[in-house]
């Protein structure tokens, strides 16, 4: 049976102009998981030239149940409008763009065909969808006679494909890695897997520092949180750095931008936190929210409020490593480039240079915001403006300067006046 989408297949092209490869094949394992599937099957083979001749994408979801198979493949507008679909911001779930994704294949692949199999009316049946990149607007569907599997879920077989094994290789299975290690880690006692010919992704590699079995008791009531911190290599795309929180029963009930997330700097991490505390917790309102809920259990809780307080003493302990660490590669980096090797530095080992590195370093400690995207051009200037400052008898300026821009601790303050001393 043929269906028509609600617009052409040049518009379709359109509206997901803005996919690449990378993001276009990430949208299936989405919808392999927001189909409840806790394994997702990448599955390739290429030939003596390096193109890939076949790619599977399978997973053991719920699969796609014929009598939606309008809300699946036909939810389609010629308006970006259209990737804006209302999702819950605040739980991992439906993570995909559901009709929208599922066309995205066109980015690798001409042909898509998708073999389901589902459940019924208490039995399993099975059916089979098909689409060509040159009628996007246009799917073939029809059910089968009997069920492909012995269980529900589904395939999508990819053919005339676009991209090399180098391509997926190289590129766009380090892009999934850093798109699902969040998601995988969050669901990891739940055993959610994405197997790549046979094999468990293994996103270990995107790993900076990781420390679990942490835990915080709110003494008063003996209430005990579990926790895990992550550290990532590299950046999370849109998922960003969050906190998630976890129920008894291993369930995501909610996730929410840590207090140190866009902070200009490479600190990417999430943090796990597991309770009974947070069945039947109220998300909504703030800390600060003085109005008697329904829910005695909310963010105005004096458990909560402990509780974040510690999270946000671990997540800055953690950054202020991090940032030490990060600063003495920053100071490697400008020497490469040649920007310090231009400053006004008479005696390459002197105490002014000594007394230049050190204060750069501490500078991006303290606040690293004001080393962010910044031109060659801009970075000289401000490497040549400290180091005047640091020969002439206004070094001790910088201090309060700082202190105007920056919140700073003892212990930041200590370090700065240690080094600009004469």
């Amino acid at each position: 049976m043929a269906n028509n989408v609600n617009i052409t297949s040049n518009g379709i092209q359109k509206v997901l102009r803005n996919y690449n490869e990378k993001q276009a094949l990430a949208e299936y394992i989405w919808n392999g998981f927001d189909a409840n599937a806790k394994t997702v099957e990448i599955n390739y083979a290429a030939n003596e030239l390096g193109f890939i001749d076949v790619l599977e994408i399978s997973d053991n979801g719920h699969g796609i149940n014929f009598e939606n198979l309008s809300v699946k493949f036909e939810p389609f507008f010629e308006s970006e409008k259209a990737l804006q679909l209302p999702v819950n911001k605040n739980r991992s779930v439906m993570h995909g763009k559901n009709g929208v994704g599922r066309l995205t294949f066109f980015k690798f692949a001409n042909d898509a065909e998708w073999q389901t199999t589902f459940l019924y009316r208490g039995s399993l049946q099975s059916g089979r969808i098909s689409i060509g990149v040159h009628a996007l607007n246009n799917y073939q569907s029809g059910l089968l006679d009997i069920p492909l599997n012995d269980k529900a879920g589904t395939r999508v077989i990819f053919s005339n494909l676009k991209i090399s094994a180098e391509d997926l290789e190289r590129e766009i299975i380090p892009y999934l890695k850093a798109e699902f290690c969040w998601f995988l880690e969050l669901n990891k006692k739940s055993s959610y897997t994405i197997m790549i010919n046979g094999i468990r992704m293994d996103y270990s590699d995107y790993i900076q520092d990781y420390e679990e079995n942490l835990e915080i008791c709110y003494e008063d009531t003996k209430t005990l949180f579990r926790l895990k911190f992550v550290q990532w290599k590299e950046s999370l795309h849109k998922e960003l750095s969050k906190v998630y929180f976890i129920n008894e029963k291993d369930e995501e009930v909610h996730k929410e931008y840590t207090t140190l997330n866009k902070k200009a700097d490479e600190y990417f991490h999430s943090v796990y936190i597991q309770s009974e505390f947070f069945t039947d917790f109220d998300f909504s309102g703030s800390e600060f929210d003085a109005q008697v809920r329904l829910y005695q259990r909310s963010k105005s809780s004096p458990e909560f409020k402990f509780l974040h307080k510690k999270v946000n003493e671990l997540l800055r302990a953690k950054r202020k490593l991090f940032l030490k660490e990060y600063s003495s590669r920053l100071v490697e980096r400008y020497q490469k480039e040649g920007i310090i090797a231009e400053a006004n530095v008479d005696v390459p080992d002197s105490k002014q240079k000594k007394d230049l590195l050190d204060i750069l370093k501490t500078f991006y400690e303290i606040h690293p915001k004001l080393f962010s995207n910044l031109s060659i051009d801009q970075k000289k200037t401000i490497v040549s403006l400290l180091d005047t400052v640091l020969v002439s008898d206004q070094r001790g300026q910088i201090l309060p300067i700082l202190e105007k821009i920056a919140e700073l601790d003892d212990e930041e303050k200590a370090e700065l006046n240690t080094i600009l001393m004469p």
